[in-house]
């Protein structure tokens, strides 16, 4: 792990790999927070189709980012404008980011995540949202450790019956 960890754009090439560590991301962070057939039928191959169409559709506002070491991908990050239900704000929000289980720890979280915030102050937008697992108390950790708070909003959702409650995160961006 001494090797520097580089954060580009992700390309179209990088679908499979980002597949790869967001399902064993979810198997991993989402064992005991969700229904454990669900989780064991989560496909990389399906995820890496459905990511291709996501990726090849998403507009110029949404912002795909990978971490490289050692010219291998080990996490992904994507952001873009905030959603209030159907609508965008001026404001931005981290909708996911995920990191090889295998590479925990050894900075490539932060560096998508401090990648993404800059990118996002440089965009003038005034604050940076996430929703995160309201169980999943190492993602809250890692959350608030890079200067995001709860802000109390919540939101109910379920997975196979299962509820899986979300909190809503912000940092604020400009000044």
């Amino acid at each position: 792990m001494n090797d520097p960890i580089i954060v580009r754009e992700m390309t179209l090439d990088d679908c499979d790999r980002v597949s790869e560590i967001r399902v064993r991301g979810w198997q991993h962070a989402y064992k005991g927070l969700m229904p454990q057939p669900y989780l064991d039928a989560l496909s990389v191959a399906e995820d890496a189709e459905r990511r291709r169409t996501f990726f090849v559709r998403a507009g110029s506002e949404i912002v795909d980012l990978v971490a490289e070491r050692a010219g291998e991908v080990i996490g992904w990050a994507c952001h873009g404008p905030y959603r209030e239900g159907e609508f965008r704000t001026d404001d931005a929000e981290l909708y996911a980011i995920y990191v090889d289980v295998g590479q925990f720890g050894g900075g490539a979280g932060q560096a998508l995540l401090g990648e993404a915030t800059r990118r996002c102050a440089d965009a003038r937008h005034r604050r940076m949202y996430l929703w995160v697992l309201k169980g999943n108390d190492r993602a809250r950790r890692f959350y608030e450790r890079a200067g995001f708070t709860a802000d109390g909003a919540e939101e109910p959702s379920d997975v196979d019956g299962v509820a899986v409650p979300e909190v809503r995160y912000v940092r604020e961006l400009l000044g």
